[in-house]
């Protein structure tokens, strides 16, 4: 399982930049130049970048709220990304995955299943997890998608990790989307969970995770071939459970940027 500070058994030591002596606004003019590996890599650049979105918040049909951050790209008809927090709930760090990619030209959203709830021990976070209602998230998801789509160039992908993961593709089942991104998420669904399904799928997987393991995900590839959805490619890497996240000991950086680099050729060639 994980803390909040990552999944594994310690926290990163990397050392942080020498920023103290940076003016606010110069310094977060310069994030659009730093890769997200760069950003992800230190606390006090992922800080900046979550202060850059605006905070959002659209009523869903039956009167619940959805909320989460808002990163709107450069120009308008944008197509859209929502993305889904780990079981944490909505952080800086994902906060500075949508700055970082709203400046690649995506209007995203980074929901907040919790409602502003977090959980700074794996207790709280459990107990967040345990307590969502499944159908209201799915609600808030849907409308989120609803709103980006409307809002944007009508295109729209979901992306998550962990927790958020599996609610990516919960979010792409309940609702059409033109791609569906999921980090080390559970995937364990039938051919007829999966029935309803139209978009790409691009999966993210570490052969050393004990949890999201190789018979899961390859039940979900035979359960997407049993439903006849063939358009999906999910990667392995030799690591371990959220190696993609930079603030745990478990991150692996080559990984890490390798299925970066894979999310942003998926989301090209999906979305724009």
């Amino acid at each position: 399982m994980c803390d909040e500070f990552g999944c594994g058994i310690k926290t990163s030591d990397k050392p942080l930049p020498k920023i103290t002596d940076m003016d606010r606004r110069q310094f977060s003019l310069g994030l659009a130049t730093l890769s997200l590996a760069t950003i992800l890599a230190y606390p006090d650049l992922v800080r900046a970048a979550g202060h850059m979105v605006k905070e959002f918040s659209i009523d869903t049909p039956s009167g619940h709220k959805a909320m989460g951050a808002y990163a709107k790209a450069h120009g308008d008809k944008a197509p859209a990304i929502l993305l889904i927090h780990e079981w944490w709930g909505l952080n800086d760090q994902i906060k500075s995955v949508a700055h970082s990619l709203s400046e690649m030209g995506y209007n995203v959203l980074a929901i907040d299943l919790y409602d502003g709830q977090y959980g700074s021990t794996r207790e709280e976070a459990m107990a967040l997890m345990k307590g969502l209602d499944p159908k209201a998230a799915t609600e808030k998801l849907v409308s989120a998608i609803n709103w980006l789509r409307a809002n944007g160039s009508g295109k729209v992908a979901t992306m998550g990790w962990c927790f958020g993961g599996g609610w990516s593709l919960n979010a792409s089942l309940a609702t059409p989307v033109d791609g569906t991104i999921i980090y080390y998420g559970n995937v364990k669904k039938s051919a007829d969970d999966l029935a309803s399904l139209s978009s790409p799928v691009l999966g993210h997987f570490g052969t050393l995770d004990k949890r999201i393991n190789k018979v899961m995900v390859d039940g979900f590839e035979a359960s997407l071939k049993a439903a006849g959805k063939t358009d999906f490619k999910n990667h392995w890497y030799e690591a371990d459970h959220a190696f993609a996240n930079p603030t745990g000991a478990r991150y692996d950086e080559a990984d890490a940027v390798l299925s970066w680099e894979r999310t942003i050729a998926f989301l090209k060639k999906h979305l724009m």
